[in-house]
């Protein structure tokens, strides 16, 4: 089995192991678990919490090659701190034949498994979002200062080391006043881009000049000397480059050059049950599409992949609309989980599967149980007045293998939070009081505790990750009283008795 290490250290925290000790534990695990590693991926200063991670990017790509079988992390929070990008990136490795793996939160396979990875999931998320209100905190203050608050310095602009606010840059802010003459004077915007090249100037980031290199230097407002961050605006609160004269002169232009190009962006659908949903009669997984009905009106649904690639002849299975069957999902499934019996025995199940990974721990502390009680009786005998050459000796390598096992206890420990059962019953809770109408709070219950769904001709098969109870009803119950009132869609694969 091959793997490549994926470690990230984010400069929020100066408390996070660092990029050497992750690669030093994911290794020891790979050793251990006669995993070989083929390479690694490291991001450096960046958070789990945005997508524009250059070397994870890279990693998500290159899964798709078949060049290795298991991405191997420190910790779960390393993958991602929230819920949402943990199961999307999870679901694309996972659809790339490639394994996520915590060398340092070993988790079992089984569905026991898939809640304890939710649950530590949900506490990188806490944590990262506790975290987040303390930087917005200053950040805040920092803005009620006018000060520098991070991100790419506009051309024309520095930032002084020690008082984080913005300077005028002698060298470049006589060419965003240049830019700013030209346009307003009429000049076309490929021309001064242009003309720019050619005396080896350059972006702020470094590139040549494009006619949309102009579109954020034209909306900034921090040239007319406005300080905006977020909800906060201060007029005057940094030097101007421009007068607003100028700047009004180049908006109004700008609005009259401006058209709109392309298609409207395509609406993003969310296809909740992808990856869960099979084909009753062939077994396929099924897969989301739209349609338009004669109205004109928009629908979505799910249709078996064997028929959607090679039509009706290899597979007849009517599709499915999508809104109804996501919801008959998550309501049943909330109904079915979500019980107080059925949460105590699923924590009870955890507590022991917990036990079960870390066969070490509870090794240890015998160990040190055993080294106490003779280090006890030890002392004992010494009070007793009965002592010999060795037992200074004894003492001292008893007192020592006691510091030992304690470090090793606190190691082990360390290596995975464990959860207790307040923390599950609050887990739990926040789940039973979500927002059942927020399309993340379905994600989370679909991807949690659903473990498959089989689409019949007449009925629809709901299964779960941890109760053997199934949950069977018609397609009619599933759609109620939609399968009526609706027109079906009518996209080009699709004819109108295709769809129920």
């Amino acid at each position: 089995m091959t793997a490549v290490i994926y470690a990230r250290y984010s400069s929020d925290s100066q408390r996070e192991a660092s990029i050497e000790g992750q690669l030093r534990d994911c290794k020891d695990y790979a050793e251990k678990n006669g995993i070989t590693v083929v390479g690694t991926y490291i991001d450096r200063a960046y958070s789990a919490k945005t997508d524009d991670r250059p070397e994870f990017q890279h990693m998500i790509k290159d899964s798709a090659k078949k060049i290795f079988d298991v991405v191997l992390v420190w910790k779960l929070d390393r993958f991602a701190r929230n819920r949402y990008d943990a199961v999307n990136y999870k679901h694309q490795l996972e659809k790339n034949g490639v394994h996520l793996v915590s060398a340092m939160e070993p988790i079992s396979q089984g569905p026991e498994g898939i809640m304890v990875e939710s649950m530590l999931i949900g506490m990188a998320e806490y944590y990262s979002a506790e975290l987040a209100l303390k930087v917005a905190r200053g950040e805040r203050e920092n803005a009620l200062q006018c000060k520098y608050n991070g991100g790419v310095v506009p051309l024309g602009f520095t930032i002084g080391k020690e008082d984080r606010l913005y300077h005028i840059d002698p060298e470049t802010a006589p060419i965003v006043q240049e830019i700013f003459s030209r346009y307003a004077d009429g000049e076309p915007a490929e021309k001064i881009a242009a003309s720019l090249n050619e005396r080896g100037l350059r972006t702020r980031t470094g590139k040549p000049f494009v006619k949309n290199s102009f579109f954020q230097i034209f909306r900034n407002r921090r040239y007319i000397g406005e300080y905006r961050y977020k909800d906060i605006v201060t007029p005057g609160g940094i030097p101007a480059i421009v007068d607003e004269d100028l700047f009004n002169r180049v908006q109004q232009r700008f609005e009259q050059n401006k058209i709109a190009h392309g298609r409207p962006a395509k609406e993003d659908v969310s296809y909740l049950l992808t990856t869960k949903l099979f084909c009753g009669k062939c077994g396929t997984l099924m897969g989301g599409e739209s349609g338009t009905s004669h109205m004109g009106n928009t629908y979505y649904y799910y249709k078996c992949g064997n028929a959607k690639r090679h039509g009706k002849a290899h597979c007849d299975l009517k599709a499915i609309r999508k809104e109804p069957l996501e919801r008959f999902v998550v309501e049943t499934a909330i109904k079915v989980i979500f019980s107080d019996e059925i949460i105590e025995r699923l924590i009870d199940l955890i507590m022991e599967a917990q036990q079960q990974e870390n066969t070490r721990l509870p090794v240890l502390k015998d160990q040190l149980r055993d080294t106490e009680k003779r280090l006890a009786n030890l002392l004992e005998a010494i009070e007793q007045g009965i002592l010999t050459p060795t037992t200074k000796q004894r003492l001292d390598e008893l007192e020592a293998r006691k510091e030992a096992l304690n470090t090793s206890i606190l190691e082990e420990e360390l290596k995975k939070p464990v959860l207790t059962r307040e923390w599950m019953r609050f887990w739990f809770e926040k789940f039973r009081k979500g927002d059942v109408g927020s399309t993340e709070h379905q994600r989370q219950i679909i991807d949690t505790f659903v473990n498959s769904v089989y689409v019949f001709d007449d009925r629809v098969v709901l299964n779960f990750n941890f109760t053997d109870d199934s949950k069977t009803v018609t397609r009619e119950e599933v759609l109620g009283s939609s399968a009526v009132e609706n027109a079906p869609p009518h996209p080009q694969t699709i004819r109108s008795g295709d769809f129920l």
